[in-house]
């Protein structure tokens, strides 16, 4: 199972050349307040499901990633934001996003235990491309607060699949058909691009 999942962890990256750049669109954003930033990462069902597939498999998880899977994607968000509003290319970061999905749900569809740092290490490295694409594309001014809100809803969609991950686990499958059916709908995001 470790092998299994380090080699689709090592993946992302061809996964996310593979895939069509134009399945998802970050448009502009309105505004740099607070509440925007807080209203955009529920208003893109890409982000919605990575978030809470990280949040789902922490809680499959267990132990110290129910703390730091969600302060592992939240930090490496901010810093690909970061490195986004600086003008730093990150080629190919919507497929990236789209792998996300995928992988983080095919972990949680299969189960996946693995030691915490790798695991880390590819939320990490998901959460620069998703932080990113905001970076790149945020508002003109009032990023700071926009970047505020944008954590903060972040977070609380990766308690949503903690809660999730934590009330189904006694409903055996339940949170594996979860991962299962967020791996599926980003394959269908990346299809219909």
């Amino acid at each position: 199972m470790r092998k299994t999942f380090l080699a689709a962890a090592a993946a992302p990256a061809l996964l996310a050349a593979a895939m069509p750049t134009a399945a998802l669109a970050h448009a502009g954003h309105d505004t740099g307040s607070f509440m925007s930033g807080m209203m955009h990462p529920v208003g893109g069902l890409d982000h919605v499901l990575a978030m809470v597939a990280v949040g789902l498999w922490a809680a499959q998880t267990g132990g110290r990633a129910i703390w730091a899977a969600p302060l592992a994607f939240v930090g490496a968000m901010l810093a690909g934001g970061s490195l986004g509003m600086a003008g730093v290319g990150f080629p190919a970061v919507e497929p990236m996003i789209l792998a996300s999905i995928v992988i983080l749900g095919a972990a949680v569809a299969l189960a996946v235990r693995v030691p915490l740092a790798p695991a880390l290490a590819v939320i990490a490295l998901f959460g620069v491309a998703h932080g990113h694409a905001h970076g790149a594309e945020g508002p003109a001014t009032g990023m700071a607060a926009y970047g505020l809100g944008f954590a903060l809803a972040t977070a609380a969609l990766h308690g949503a699949g903690l809660a999730l991950g934590f009330g189904l686990a006694r409903l055996a499958g339940s949170v594996r058909l979860l991962g299962l059916g967020a791996a599926g709908a980003g394959l269908a995001l990346a299809i219909a691009g």
